[in-house]
């Protein structure tokens, strides 16, 4: 374990684990709910303090290998002192989440797990039915991108520093890895290490994010260390800022891409990325799909950050938009 690491759980604990400090005004309760695989989903439910009538709520998860302790958290956390209800969720096979085996990722499974959570928010008293949206975060945004696509119940969708997970596994960064024979060469690789893992009885794991950081690392990297691996954003079950994914866990997102029916969306979207990360083609693409031969664009929105970089939109609160997130979830959840 590096020193950056020890550093990290002893500041985090002054949090109880979270990377950040829930505020008076804020409550949180630990909830479980199920998703349609029969999957136990686990969660953190924010709420406003001091609230009247049913509120609008919205079901936050992200990033890719992170755990609701971090960012997700500090979202729905924000959200719940705007006076909304806020449901940060680990996503299945990760966390507190329940699923074997674990540290595996699906493009099928994490999109049905949005609507596991509207499932639950649609069921709670204090909310509106009427009245609930996703944010996804990272690679998670393009999940609930994927999921607005498909749910109907979903009002507004915002998606911040989006990846879009299948279209990396599949093409790699700036789709420089985007042949046939790429691809074949990565299956063969995934596919010898399920091989491997079968004989093993256990699944190699792919390692979090570099440490230490090699000195030539490119910014991205750098920019991933500087939140996973120090007391900015280390949390003990993320994968990024442990032992990673399991190795095969690309082999779904490699063969199924999502956002098929993106520009089907007929329900509210935002689109936030920094204009300076090195991931703001996914959102500039994304959206650029999303409102193409879509007659329902007078409620979609791309909104760049100048000057922002990927990791900025993670926890920099005086850079993530919270204004304009709210202004947009109280005009199209009412």
């Amino acid at each position: 374990m590096s020193k950056a690491i020890k550093e990290d759980k002893t500041m985090n604990s002054k949090y109880n684990g979270y990377t950040f400090q829930l505020r008076d005004t804020v409550t949180r309760e630990k909830v479980r709910f199920h998703n349609r695989y029969g999957i136990e989903l686990a969660g953190d439910l924010y709420l406003p303090a001091e609230r009247q009538g049913t509120l609008a709520a919205v079901a936050v998860s992200g990033p890719f290998g992170a755990v609701k302790e971090q960012c997700s958290g500090l979202y729905a956390e924000e959200l719940a002192s705007r006076g909304f209800a806020a449901l940060a969720f680990d996503p299945s096979f990760i966390g507190e989440s329940g699923g074997q085996a674990r540290n595996v990722a699906s493009p099928d499974i994490n999109t049905e797990d949005f609507s596991a959570a509207v499932d639950f928010l649609s069921t709670q008293e204090l909310i509106d039915p009427e009245r609930i949206g996703i944010l996804g975060i990272c690679g998670f945004g393009g999940m609930a991108l994927n999921a607005a696509a498909m749910d109907t119940r979903v009002k507004a969708t915002v998606t911040s520093t989006m990846y879009n997970m299948t279209r990396i596994a599949a093409r790699g960064y700036f789709d420089a890895d985007d042949s046939a024979d790429a691809r074949y060469e990565m299956k063969k690789a995934l596919n010898a290490q399920r091989t491997a893992d079968y004989k093993n009885g256990s699944y190699a794991r792919a390692g979090g994010v570099v440490d230490p950081l090699p000195a030539d690392a490119p910014f991205f990297v750098k920019d991933y260390y500087d939140y996973y691996k120090t007391q900015r954003g280390y949390a003990e079950r993320s994968l990024n800022s442990n032992d990673g994914w399991n190795v095969t866990s690309s082999l779904s997102l490699l063969n199924m891409p999502i956002l098929r029916y993106s520009n089907e969306i007929r329900s509210a979207v935002l689109v936030i990325h920094g204009d300076k990360a090195h991931s703001c083609y996914f959102s500039r693409d994304a959206f650029a799909e999303l409102v193409k031969d879509n007659p329902y664009t007078d409620n979609k929105q791309l909104l760049l950050i100048p000057g922002a970089v990927h990791t900025d939109l993670y926890d920099r609160k005086d850079i993530i938009p919270f204004d304009k997130i709210q202004q947009f979830f109280l005009a199209y959840l009412r």
